[in-house]
């Protein structure tokens, strides 16, 4: 709604840009903490409407995605469900993006099953200390540090993580147990007991699967409903939309009912969720250390045990959840703030650490249905994380009837768009180096998932290296020979430029005089400079000059305050030319004998 942009926009417009000097209890300070101050006066009776449909819809997809996602993270299924809904109330005060849904995803629940060891302990106070580390990264306004992650790396780990959840779930697609969760010997447990598959299982699984997608190609392909349509073909297509929205909940219902008819009659052909615990989860601190059979786990030796998955989960939390906002802001055409939306996570995490939930993120499917259902505000989210509490309070005893192969499919179907086929087409059109890093952290991410991000990372980090420590240099041939640099000049950069300009000016049978065009160098350091001065004592060597053209103001006043001697520079290649030339009237700006201190004024003047 445009309206709602407006207000969430204008919440937002002095964020980044905010002067230091205003003040931190200003009224646009406070408004920038809580953007829900920026549209709840203007909150209409009609934006009610829209939200709440909205928040139905989503709660209808959140809670059989919440059981499923638990059987991801290796935990009891009611902890899916206590990780619900803190994101919902959370967001509804803090949240930036009026579509954006925090709560448990499958590349999460992945992460989780790996540094947790299918604690429920380890699970709550890994939530606990992301949400730490994802706050204060929002106080301190780190969300730049982000922007090191590149495209490739997290598509390859994105895509490698959809095979990893996707492969997890044939196990119980198939109805076969005991198969190991390292994901190589899970797919050769898997082939070698293929044999034992349960028909039951098998043939649910795949009808469930089947009825996702239908159900999915209706939704993709039904026309939206307008007011002017017959109420007839409005309501028949309104029963269509809400029939494939909720899909996921109509699927795992129609998979219980199913079960719970074969119980009835005394036989039971699936392996079924079994018991739920009841009840709203209690509220109470982390826990800091597990007593076991052997002794007391101590919090020292539970972090420790955690290891890399301190710094993983709140890095691949935020990356997901921004990355979910960015992209929808971009589609509805308004705009977020990062720092904020890494308050609202990290605040998200701490506080539903308290109701036992594991780390959760912004979910990309999810987001899909607020945003299709025509949401107007964070206030859909109230109605989804009531949803959720009602089916922990009266509904945990129908979970006990619901295959596992039904929230296999569930899983299979939801993580199947993250593998991205299109990339690698595009890469390979595009850049081709980028295929690297995605590589590389595609591959090694079936082997440790931080193992994976880290070569990715520091592969996209030597390249970017190499790109600065070798810039692009254009040479063009004329009168006089003209050098231009396409990017700025740093210190890895200062002997590759100087090889560059020696072999084409110096190195040459008789040298030449040398234009070296500035236009896109805006910044260069102390070793630059300093190369360039041995340059210029090469050049005079020699009996021929080097002349700048294009300065940039920084690069000057730089170039300046080191005093070179027998630096020239011009404002036109033309004049720069002539002048090498000896032609008469084009002079350099310093060839007069005025000191430093006049050029700097003749400089500010100008």
């Amino acid at each position: 709604m445009p309206s709602s942009v407006t207000a969430l926009g204008q919440a937002r417009s002095s964020g980044p840009g905010m002067a230091p000097s205003a003040c931190c209890c200003s009224p646009a300070a406070v408004q920038r903490r809580l953007p829900i101050l920026a549209w709840l006066p203007s909150y209409s009776l009609q934006w009610l409407k829209m939200d709440f449909v909205a928040g139905l819809s989503v709660g209808l997809t959140a809670i059989p995605q919440a059981l499923a996602y638990a059987e991801v993270a290796g935990l009891p299924p009611q902890y899916g469900l206590y990780s619900a809904f803190m994101g919902c109330f959370v967001y509804f005060f803090l949240g930036t993006s009026r579509d954006v849904t925090l709560g448990p995803t499958a590349i999460m629940s992945l992460l989780v099953s790996f540094y947790t060891f299918h604690e429920p302990a380890y699970a709550v106070l890994l939530a606990f200390l992301s949400g730490c580390i994802q706050l204060a990264m929002g106080l301190l306004r780190l969300g730049f540090l982000l922007d090191f992650i590149s495209y490739p790396v997290i598509k390859g780990f994105t895509s490698a993580a959809a095979v990893t959840i996707g492969f997890g779930q044939i196990k119980n697609l198939l109805g076969l147990q005991n198969i190991p969760r390292p994901f190589f010997l899970q797919v050769y447990h898997t082939f070698l007991r293929i044999a034992e598959t349960s028909v039951g299982d098998a043939v649910l699984g795949l009808v469930c699967m089947l009825l996702l997608l239908v159900l999915k190609l209706m939704r993709d392909h039904v026309p939206p409903v307008h007011p002017e349509m017959p109420p007839g073909v409005r309501l028949s297509r309104g029963l269509v939309w809400a029939a494939t929205t909720a899909r996921n909940a109509l699927v795992v219902s129609f998979a219980a009912l199913v079960a719970y008819s074969f119980e009835v009659t005394g036989y039971q052909p699936f392996i079924l969720t079994g018991e739920t615990a009841e009840g709203l989860p209690p509220v109470q601190i982390p826990p800091f250390s597990v007593t076991t059979a052997n002794g007391t786990i101590s919090f020292t030796e539970m972090v420790q045990d955690m290891g890399a998955g301190l710094a993983v989960v709140p890095l691949m939390g935020l990356l997901e959840s921004i990355a979910v906002a960015k992209a929808f802001a971009s589609q509805n055409n308004y705009r977020i703030d990062a720092n904020q939306e890494l308050l609202a996570i990290g605040l998200t995490n701490m506080l539903g650490s308290l109701v036992s939930s594991y780390p959760v993120t912004g979910s990309f499917g999810r987001t899909a249905v607020n945003a299709q259902s025509g949401v107007c505000t964070p206030a859909g989210g109230l109605v989804t994380g009531v949803l959720v509490l009602l089916s922990l309070d009266y509904l945990t005893s129908l979970f006990y009837y619901i295959p596992k192969s039904a929230l296999a499919a569930v899983i299979i179907m939801a993580v199947a768009p993250l593998f991205d086929t299109k990339i690698f087409r595009t890469l390979w059109r595009v850049k081709r180096l980028d295929l690297l890093p995605l590589c590389v952290t595609f591959l090694l991410c079936f082997w440790e998932v931080q193992y994976g991000i880290l070569a990715g990372a520091l592969v996209s980090l030597l390249m970017l290296l190499h790109s600065a420590a070798r810039p692009e240099t254009k040479v063009s041939e004329g009168p006089v020979l003209v050098l231009q640099p396409a990017s700025g000049l740093s210190f890895p950069a200062a002997e590759a430029l100087r090889e560059e300009i020696l072999s084409q000016a110096l190195e040459v049978s008789p040298p030449r005089c040398l234009v070296l065009e500035c236009t896109h160098v805006c910044s260069i350091d102390y070793t630059v400079v300093l190369g360039l001065g041995e340059l210029l004592q090469d050049f005079q060597k020699q009996g021929v000059a080097l002349a700048f053209v294009g300065l940039q103001v920084p690069v000057l006043r730089v170039l300046l305050s080191a005093d070179l001697k027998g630096f020239q520079y011009f404002s036109t290649l033309e004049e720069a030319e002539k002048h090498l030339r000896q032609e008469p009237g084009t002079q350099p700006y310093n060839i007069r004998e005025d000191s430093i201190l006049d050029q700097k004024v003749a400089l500010l003047k100008a």
